[in-house]
């Protein structure tokens, strides 16, 4: 196991980030696959997650995430992607997505440490401003993310390309 890239402490159990690895992909598809909206639209076929994780993995400007439990299963993941630009007079933006807990380790804080590590990271790494969606059938998340102090200043829109 490598070594975690942080150490989460929310309560009383102890979590380690870790860089997510190809044998993380099962587990990590079974978090996006937990809730309602998951199960319609995410698939069973692990290949192209496979192929998804590998071309996430070697970009550098990406950073896939694995938090292990001390029995070392897969119990969160997000991904954050820092996005230079020109707008905000050249600000970096951390990109935040794919936030998943496991249902048996909501509750407790797991999260909150996650999101509050994520935006020390993007800090770290030269960003400015922090963003993420999340989907209007998803009312409990956004008071989640709400009383983490983020706040909805856009309204964010999707295009279906395929």
């Amino acid at each position: 196991m490598t070594t975690p890239l942080a150490t989460l402490d929310p309560g009383p159990r102890r979590y380690a980030v870790h860089r997510a690895r190809r044998a993380d992909v099962p587990a990590l598809v079974a978090l996006l696959r937990d809730d309602p909206l998951g199960r319609t639209r995410e698939g069973v076929d692990l290949g192209p997650y496979e192929t998804a994780f590998e071309a996430v993995d070697r970009d550098l400007a990406h950073l896939l995430v694995a938090v292990r439990d001390t029995d070392d299963a897969v119990v969160a993941t997000l991904q954050l992607t820092l996005l230079p630009g020109l707008s905000r007079a050249g600000a970096t933006r951390l990109q935040v997505e794919g936030v998943r807990v496991r249902a048996d380790a909501r509750g407790a804080g797991l999260g909150a440490a996650l999101l509050t590590w994520a935006v020390a990271w993007g800090r770290d790494h030269g960003a400015t401003l922090a963003q993420l969606t999340t989907d209007e059938q998803r009312p409990a998340a956004r008071r989640f993310y709400e009383r983490l102090g983020w706040v909805a200043t856009h309204t964010g829109m999707k295009l279906p390309l395929v």
